[in-house]
């Protein structure tokens, strides 16, 4: 069991609250949970759904993961339970802000996940207005940061940007030097939104997200045994990150770029690849589980 809790809170990145359970159990905590379409559909229930050769309607699977995400609510800490609102790349902010008023309902300590485009941003603003707690996903860039930073102004309660640390690495960036950024841009704003290192894929991603001071790091439950197997290390003065692809090459570094955060959220580029095939992958699992004339 971990004795000295690091600042980072730890949340975990999973959609089975056994899992949560258990890591409770080895570490002595969990601050917090996110889960997503991709998740929910890895769900050992829902895997035995759709084993036996059962497909869900999609008002089966909202309520099956409002069963999932009400176990998990009481497990964890202040840092709450990210809910993902089922969202294409067609999908309006309108939409997507029904969703996530029916979903922050399901607990008391909610937090709507809406993605890093256009509409995911205006579905963000007029949360925020509503006081609805939202956690911005699929972030791959320095701008689109900035648009959430500017798009949610105004928030009574701090507001998550998900950087995805292990998918810029894939294709050669260094997703730490993403959080690195980000968190030296918001320097100089009000503190309202706070980093959450996502798509984190080995200790070594969450020892930087400790040095970093990342607000929070959602975590596989994988990567957080690993870390209990030896012996929680936590970074010292000296640590040094040094990102290496699969074939052991190191990673492109992300230069930081001068943004104003005073701008309107719409000035920014938020355009990434990255993004976009994150939503199609989510759309894909999440179908995965639904009858076809659904």
């Amino acid at each position: 069991m971990l004795k000295n809790k690091p600042k980072t809170k730890i949340l975990v990145d999973g959609g089975d609250p056994s899992e949560t359970f258990r890591v409770k159990t080895l570490i002595g905590f969990v601050d917090g949970q996110t889960t997503n379409p991709s998740l929910v559909a890895k769900n050992p229930e829902i895997q035995r759904l759709v084993a036996s050769g059962h497909r869900l309607s999609s008002q089966e699977e909202r309520n099956e993961y409002r069963k999932i995400v009400q176990s998990i609510s009481p497990l964890v800490g202040d840092a709450g339970v990210s809910i993902e609102v089922f969202a294409d790349l067609g999908t309006r902010a309108e939409e997507m802000l029904a969703q996530g008023q029916e979903m922050f309902a399901w607990i008391p300590n909610a937090y709507i996940k809406y993605p890093c485009t256009h509409e995911g941003l205006r579905a963000a603003q007029m949360s925020v207005q509503k006081s609805i707690r939202v956690n911005m996903t699929l972030c791959f860039s320095q701008e689109q940061a900035a648009a959430v930073y500017a798009a949610t102004k105004g928030a009574r309660e701090p507001v998550y940007v998900s950087p995805f640390v292990g998918r810029l690495d894939d294709r050669g960036e260094n997703g730490m030097d993403l959080v690195r950024n980000i968190k030296a841009m918001y320097a100089r704003g009000d503190g309202h939104v706070h980093v959450l290192a996502a798509s984190i894929r080995s200790v070594n991603h969450l020892l930087c997200s400790f040095a970093l001071s990342a607000e929070l790091a959602t975590v596989p439950a994988t990567v957080l045994d690993e870390w209990a197997a030896t012996g929680f290390p936590m970074p010292d003065q000296d640590f040094r990150y040094r990102g290496l692809d699969a074939a052991g090459k190191v990673l492109k570094a992300l230069a930081y770029k001068e943004l104003d955060l005073n701008l309107p959220w719409e000035s920014f580029d938020i355009a990434h690849e990255l993004t976009t095939k994150g939503i199609q992958k989510f759309v894909a699992d999440y179908q995965s589980t639904l009858k076809r004339s659904a």
